[in-house]
Protein backbone atom coordinates (compact mmCIF):
# COMPACT_ATOMS: atom_id res chain seq x y z
CA UNK A 1 0.00 0.00 0.00
CA UNK A 2 1.24 3.20 -0.76
CA UNK A 3 2.17 5.86 1.87
CA UNK A 4 1.06 9.12 1.82
CA UNK A 5 3.97 11.52 2.51
CA UNK A 6 2.92 14.78 4.79
CA UNK A 7 2.24 16.92 1.45
CA UNK A 8 0.18 14.39 0.33
CA UNK A 9 -1.78 14.49 3.29
CA UNK A 10 -2.87 18.17 2.60
CA UNK A 11 -3.60 17.43 -0.59
CA UNK A 12 -6.21 13.90 0.26
CA UNK A 13 -9.09 15.94 0.71
CA UNK A 14 -9.76 18.12 -2.14
CA UNK A 15 -13.75 17.72 -2.06
CA UNK A 16 -15.96 17.10 0.67
CA UNK A 17 -18.94 16.66 1.69
CA UNK A 18 -21.00 18.69 4.94
CA UNK A 19 -24.31 16.53 6.17
CA UNK A 20 -26.61 19.24 7.91
CA UNK A 21 -29.78 18.80 9.33
CA UNK A 22 -31.15 22.19 9.95
CA UNK A 23 -30.38 22.59 13.71
CA UNK A 24 -28.24 24.26 15.81
CA UNK A 25 -25.81 21.47 14.86
CA UNK A 26 -25.38 22.69 11.18
CA UNK A 27 -24.01 26.07 12.80
CA UNK A 28 -20.71 24.57 14.14
CA UNK A 29 -20.66 22.31 11.46
CA UNK A 30 -19.98 24.85 9.16
CA UNK A 31 -17.73 26.83 11.65
CA UNK A 32 -15.82 23.82 11.85
CA UNK A 33 -15.71 23.05 7.96
CA UNK A 34 -14.49 26.85 7.42
CA UNK A 35 -11.71 26.26 9.78
CA UNK A 36 -10.42 22.72 7.84
CA UNK A 37 -10.67 24.42 4.80
CA UNK A 38 -8.42 26.92 5.61
CA UNK A 39 -6.15 24.02 7.11
CA UNK A 40 -6.19 21.65 4.29
CA UNK A 41 -5.99 22.25 0.94
CA UNK A 42 -9.43 22.44 0.13
CA UNK A 43 -11.34 23.13 -3.40
CA UNK A 44 -14.42 22.40 -3.43
CA UNK A 45 -17.39 21.97 -0.33
CA UNK A 46 -20.94 20.45 -0.95
CA UNK A 47 -23.43 21.04 1.66
CA UNK A 48 -26.06 18.67 1.82
CA UNK A 49 -29.67 18.77 3.88
CA UNK A 50 -32.00 15.38 3.00
CA UNK A 51 -35.48 15.73 4.48
CA UNK A 52 -37.66 12.34 3.77
CA UNK A 53 -40.38 15.62 2.22
CA UNK A 54 -39.30 18.78 0.95
CA UNK A 55 -43.02 19.56 -0.80
CA UNK A 56 -45.92 21.19 0.85
CA UNK A 57 -49.32 19.03 0.93
CA UNK A 58 -51.40 19.62 -2.25
CA UNK A 59 -53.89 20.94 -0.41
CA UNK A 60 -52.12 24.04 1.42
CA UNK A 61 -50.00 24.63 -1.69
CA UNK A 62 -53.15 24.98 -4.11
CA UNK A 63 -55.17 26.92 -1.77
CA UNK A 64 -51.81 29.40 -1.03
CA UNK A 65 -49.88 29.38 -3.77
CA UNK A 66 -48.09 32.39 -3.06
CA UNK A 67 -47.23 31.18 0.26
CA UNK A 68 -43.44 30.63 -0.01
CA UNK A 69 -40.87 29.48 -2.50
CA UNK A 70 -39.84 25.83 -3.04
CA UNK A 71 -39.07 24.52 0.25
CA UNK A 72 -35.81 23.11 -1.09
CA UNK A 73 -35.16 26.31 -2.60
CA UNK A 74 -35.55 28.26 1.02
CA UNK A 75 -33.88 25.49 2.92
CA UNK A 76 -30.68 26.22 -0.06
CA UNK A 77 -30.80 29.89 0.55
CA UNK A 78 -30.48 29.47 4.17
CA UNK A 79 -27.54 27.53 3.94
CA UNK A 80 -25.85 29.47 1.25
CA UNK A 81 -26.50 32.58 3.91
CA UNK A 82 -25.02 30.40 6.67
CA UNK A 83 -21.77 29.63 4.64
CA UNK A 84 -20.95 33.08 3.28
CA UNK A 85 -21.26 34.48 7.11
CA UNK A 86 -18.58 32.14 8.13
CA UNK A 87 -16.67 33.23 6.01
CA UNK A 88 -15.00 30.37 3.35
CA UNK A 89 -11.79 31.70 1.96
CA UNK A 90 -13.26 33.03 -1.85
CA UNK A 91 -10.86 30.57 -3.64
CA UNK A 92 -12.93 27.65 -2.25
CA UNK A 93 -16.00 26.80 -4.53
CA UNK A 94 -19.33 25.37 -2.48
CA UNK A 95 -22.55 23.94 -3.49
CA UNK A 96 -25.77 23.24 -1.56
CA UNK A 97 -28.23 20.98 -2.23
CA UNK A 98 -31.55 20.20 -0.18
CA UNK A 99 -32.42 16.35 -1.33
CA UNK A 100 -35.54 14.15 -0.60
CA UNK A 101 -34.81 10.67 0.59
CA UNK A 102 -33.39 8.67 2.98
CA UNK A 103 -30.55 10.50 5.03
CA UNK A 104 -27.51 7.80 5.27
CA UNK A 105 -28.68 6.53 1.49
CA UNK A 106 -28.58 10.08 0.31
CA UNK A 107 -25.85 11.35 1.46
CA UNK A 108 -23.65 8.11 0.66
CA UNK A 109 -24.50 8.51 -2.79
CA UNK A 110 -23.80 11.90 -3.25
CA UNK A 111 -20.26 10.81 -1.79
CA UNK A 112 -20.00 8.44 -4.70
CA UNK A 113 -21.59 11.01 -7.18
CA UNK A 114 -19.32 13.40 -6.55
CA UNK A 115 -16.70 11.66 -5.48
CA UNK A 116 -15.86 13.57 -2.40
CA UNK A 117 -12.59 12.33 -0.33
CA UNK A 118 -13.92 13.56 3.27
CA UNK A 119 -17.73 13.24 4.60
CA UNK A 120 -18.20 15.38 7.58
CA UNK A 121 -21.23 14.73 10.22
CA UNK A 122 -22.32 15.91 13.62
CA UNK A 123 -22.59 14.20 16.54
CA UNK A 124 -25.35 15.06 19.04
CA UNK A 125 -25.38 14.28 23.05
CA UNK A 126 -26.91 10.87 23.41
CA UNK A 127 -30.02 12.04 24.81
CA UNK A 128 -31.21 14.07 21.82
CA UNK A 129 -30.40 11.47 19.11
CA UNK A 130 -28.97 7.77 18.82
CA UNK A 131 -26.86 8.87 16.48
CA UNK A 132 -27.24 6.22 14.30
CA UNK A 133 -26.95 7.76 10.81
CA UNK A 134 -23.47 9.07 12.06
CA UNK A 135 -22.46 5.24 12.53
CA UNK A 136 -24.08 3.86 9.12
CA UNK A 137 -22.04 6.49 7.17
CA UNK A 138 -18.97 5.82 8.89
CA UNK A 139 -20.02 1.92 7.92
CA UNK A 140 -20.54 2.53 4.49
CA UNK A 141 -18.98 5.26 3.48
CA UNK A 142 -16.24 5.18 0.73
CA UNK A 143 -13.79 7.62 2.09
CA UNK A 144 -12.77 8.96 5.31
CA UNK A 145 -15.39 10.26 8.07
CA UNK A 146 -14.92 13.22 10.24
CA UNK A 147 -17.20 13.53 12.98
CA UNK A 148 -17.87 16.82 14.52
CA UNK A 149 -19.41 16.73 18.33
CA UNK A 150 -22.07 19.41 19.71
CA UNK A 151 -20.26 20.35 22.43
CA UNK A 152 -16.59 20.87 20.52
CA UNK A 153 -17.81 24.34 18.62
CA UNK A 154 -15.45 26.82 20.43
CA UNK A 155 -12.45 25.16 20.28
CA UNK A 156 -8.98 23.95 18.03
CA UNK A 157 -8.04 20.22 17.65
CA UNK A 158 -4.73 20.81 19.28
CA UNK A 159 -4.65 17.86 21.48
CA UNK A 160 -4.58 15.13 18.91
CA UNK A 161 -4.70 11.14 19.95
CA UNK A 162 -3.61 8.71 17.35
CA UNK A 163 -4.35 4.80 18.31
CA UNK A 164 -1.32 3.16 16.94
CA UNK A 165 -1.03 -0.59 16.20
CA UNK A 166 2.03 -0.32 14.12
CA UNK A 167 -0.14 -0.97 10.90
CA UNK A 168 -0.44 1.60 7.69
CA UNK A 169 -3.22 3.05 8.75
CA UNK A 170 -0.82 3.86 12.00
CA UNK A 171 1.55 5.42 9.39
CA UNK A 172 -1.30 7.11 7.55
CA UNK A 173 -3.33 8.70 10.61
CA UNK A 174 -0.13 10.10 12.18
CA UNK A 175 0.89 11.98 8.83
CA UNK A 176 -2.09 13.47 8.91
CA UNK A 177 -1.83 14.15 12.19
CA UNK A 178 1.19 16.23 11.69
CA UNK A 179 -0.10 17.57 8.36
CA UNK A 180 -2.80 19.76 10.82
CA UNK A 181 -1.40 19.78 13.65
CA UNK A 182 -0.15 23.37 14.80
CA UNK A 183 2.29 21.77 17.84
CA UNK A 184 3.22 18.30 16.85
CA UNK A 185 4.78 18.00 20.22
CA UNK A 186 0.85 17.80 21.24
CA UNK A 187 0.28 14.91 18.97
CA UNK A 188 0.28 12.03 21.24
CA UNK A 189 0.08 7.65 20.09
CA UNK A 190 -1.51 5.43 22.65
CA UNK A 191 -0.83 2.12 21.97
CA UNK A 192 -2.58 -1.08 23.85
CA UNK A 193 -0.79 -4.10 24.32
CA UNK A 194 -2.35 -7.14 26.05
CA UNK A 195 -0.58 -10.26 28.16
CA UNK A 196 -1.62 -13.25 26.31
CA UNK A 197 -3.43 -15.73 28.40
CA UNK A 198 -0.44 -18.67 28.28
CA UNK A 199 1.82 -16.79 30.46
CA UNK A 200 1.65 -19.25 33.10
CA UNK A 201 3.25 -21.74 31.20
CA UNK A 202 6.24 -19.09 30.91
CA UNK A 203 6.75 -19.70 34.51
CA UNK A 204 6.98 -15.90 34.60
CA UNK A 205 4.47 -14.17 36.95
CA UNK A 206 1.65 -11.62 35.27
CA UNK A 207 3.25 -8.62 36.42
CA UNK A 208 6.41 -10.12 35.04
CA UNK A 209 5.31 -10.91 31.57
CA UNK A 210 3.61 -7.78 31.39
CA UNK A 211 6.70 -6.06 31.89
CA UNK A 212 8.31 -8.43 29.36
CA UNK A 213 5.24 -7.19 26.66
CA UNK A 214 5.32 -3.52 27.45
CA UNK A 215 9.45 -3.63 26.69
CA UNK A 216 8.62 -5.66 23.24
CA UNK A 217 5.58 -3.08 22.72
CA UNK A 218 8.35 0.11 23.26
CA UNK A 219 10.87 -1.89 21.15
CA UNK A 220 8.24 -2.14 18.29
CA UNK A 221 7.34 1.58 17.86
CA UNK A 222 10.80 2.48 17.74
CA UNK A 223 11.17 0.09 15.01
CA UNK A 224 7.75 1.31 13.49
CA UNK A 225 8.58 5.09 13.55
CA UNK A 226 11.95 4.39 12.37
CA UNK A 227 11.32 2.33 9.08
CA UNK A 228 8.34 5.08 8.11
CA UNK A 229 10.62 7.92 9.37
CA UNK A 230 8.20 8.95 11.86
CA UNK A 231 9.01 12.22 14.39
CA UNK A 232 9.37 9.83 17.80
CA UNK A 233 6.22 11.37 19.52
CA UNK A 234 5.42 10.59 22.85
CA UNK A 235 3.62 7.24 22.89
CA UNK A 236 1.22 6.04 25.69
CA UNK A 237 1.29 2.14 26.10
CA UNK A 238 -1.76 0.91 27.79
CA UNK A 239 -1.90 -2.91 29.18
CA UNK A 240 -5.83 -4.22 28.17
CA UNK A 241 -7.72 -5.20 30.86
CA UNK A 242 -11.15 -6.29 30.86
CA UNK A 243 -12.55 -3.16 29.05
CA UNK A 244 -12.63 -3.87 25.63
CA UNK A 245 -9.95 -1.22 23.79
CA UNK A 246 -12.49 1.71 22.54
CA UNK A 247 -13.42 2.51 26.46
CA UNK A 248 -9.78 2.10 27.26
CA UNK A 249 -8.87 4.65 24.57
CA UNK A 250 -11.98 6.85 25.55
CA UNK A 251 -11.31 6.86 29.26
CA UNK A 252 -7.37 7.78 28.04
CA UNK A 253 -9.22 10.51 26.15
CA UNK A 254 -10.88 12.27 29.00
CA UNK A 255 -8.11 11.83 31.15
CA UNK A 256 -5.16 13.63 28.97
CA UNK A 257 -7.83 16.31 27.59
CA UNK A 258 -8.15 14.90 23.97
CA UNK A 259 -9.07 17.82 21.77
CA UNK A 260 -9.08 15.06 18.25
CA UNK A 261 -9.16 11.64 17.83
CA UNK A 262 -7.75 10.08 14.49
CA UNK A 263 -8.40 6.68 14.32
CA UNK A 264 -7.62 4.32 10.79
CA UNK A 265 -10.33 2.43 9.68
CA UNK A 266 -8.68 -0.98 9.58
CA UNK A 267 -5.57 -2.26 11.18
CA UNK A 268 -4.17 -5.77 11.44
CA UNK A 269 -7.20 -7.62 11.44
CA UNK A 270 -9.01 -5.81 8.71
CA UNK A 271 -10.16 -9.30 7.62
CA UNK A 272 -12.08 -9.70 10.52
CA UNK A 273 -14.44 -6.72 10.03
CA UNK A 274 -16.54 -6.18 6.71
CA UNK A 275 -16.17 -2.21 6.00
CA UNK A 276 -15.20 -0.81 9.22
CA UNK A 277 -12.52 -2.18 12.32
CA UNK A 278 -13.51 -3.06 15.18
CA UNK A 279 -11.76 -0.21 17.42
CA UNK A 280 -12.86 3.00 15.17
CA UNK A 281 -16.52 0.72 15.50
CA UNK A 282 -17.11 1.15 18.73
CA UNK A 283 -15.49 4.05 19.48
CA UNK A 284 -17.59 5.23 17.05
CA UNK A 285 -20.26 3.76 19.35
CA UNK A 286 -19.15 5.22 22.19
CA UNK A 287 -17.56 8.89 21.52
CA UNK A 288 -19.76 11.79 21.28
CA UNK A 289 -17.88 14.60 22.58
CA UNK A 290 -14.58 14.50 20.60
CA UNK A 291 -14.25 15.32 17.50
CA UNK A 292 -12.82 12.07 15.48
CA UNK A 293 -11.31 11.62 12.37
CA UNK A 294 -11.99 7.72 10.81
CA UNK A 295 -9.56 7.17 8.07
CA UNK A 296 -10.10 5.33 5.29
CA UNK A 297 -8.02 4.56 2.17
CA UNK A 298 -10.68 6.29 -0.59
CA UNK A 299 -12.71 3.62 -2.47
CA UNK A 300 -11.82 0.88 -0.16
CA UNK A 301 -15.91 -0.17 0.92
CA UNK A 302 -16.35 0.22 -3.39
CA UNK A 303 -13.92 -1.85 -4.19
CA UNK A 304 -14.93 -4.38 -1.81
CA UNK A 305 -18.63 -4.08 -2.54
CA UNK A 306 -18.09 -4.42 -6.31
CA UNK A 307 -16.02 -7.34 -5.77
CA UNK A 308 -18.91 -9.01 -3.49
CA UNK A 309 -21.43 -8.40 -6.11
CA UNK A 310 -19.33 -10.28 -9.14
CA UNK A 311 -19.37 -13.19 -6.81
Amino acid sequence: MYIYSDSSNMKRFKKILVGLDLTAMDEILIQKTVKIAQVLEIEKIYFVHVAKDLALSEEVASNYPDLMAPLDETIEQDITNAVEKAGLPENITFEVEAKEGNPMETVLKWARVKDVDLIIMGRKREKRGSGSLSKGTAQKSPCSVLFVSEDHDDKNFDHIMVPIDFSSYSVLSLEFAQAISNDPDKIKCYHIYEVPAGYTKTGKTFQEFSEIMLQNAKKDYQTFIKKHRLPAYECVFIRKSDRNRAKILMKAAKKDGVDFIIIGSRGRTNSASLLIGSVAEKLINLNNKVPMLVLKEKGENMRFLEALFRV
